[in-house]
């Protein structure tokens, strides 16, 4: 019995191991604003093309309307609401992600230097990262230490 569950065990490691699990985090403040007109399913589609998406959270403000919430969620993201620093509670989630030992990739989409510190340390232990940006203001800095970019374009408005 031992035995077999011991086989059991490696076979789903071997599964695990066969895709990237891919843990997408999105500076909302930052890149969800009218003037970007950013589509967040060309995004998804995307970064899919690097793995499975296993977490897709959005991180906003206490500011965000009903109504942007409804639109995340219905766009398949996880809306997480600060009352605080967004860009704290993103890196801390981030660095959480970072030890978790299910994901493989690390995508963050932001224009934000700030967050080059997680990626740095994603890298360090083995992770493999991806940085989701738009113009204007997207960090030279965060694109150069990302393994790969992502240039996020603005949707054609009707």
């Amino acid at each position: 019995m031992f035995e077999q569950l011991k086989n059991l065990k490696t076979i789903f490691r071997q599964k695990k191991v066969e895709g990237k699990n891919i843990a997408l985090l999105i500076d909302g403040p930052n890149v969800i604003r009218r003037e970007m007109n950013l589509d967040l399913q060309k995004v998804r589609h995307e970064v899919e093309k690097h793995g499975t998406i296993k977490v897709g959270r959005i991180f906003l403000d206490q500011y965000a309307s009903d109504k942007l919430i409804e639109a995340m969620v219905n766009q398949g993201f996880e809306p997480k609401i600060t009352t605080g620093d967004v860009d704290v509670t993103m890196a801390v989630e981030a660095m959480e992600q970072v030890f978790n030992p299910h994901i493989h990739v690390i995508a963050l989409m932001t224009r934000d230097i700030d967050f080059r510190p997680v990626l740095v340390k994603a890298k360090e232990l083995g992770k493999e990262t991806i940085v989701i940006g738009a113009e204007p203001g997207f960090s030279v800095a965060l694109r150069n230490t990302a393994d790969i970019v992502i240039l996020a374009e603005a949707s054609k408005k009707p």
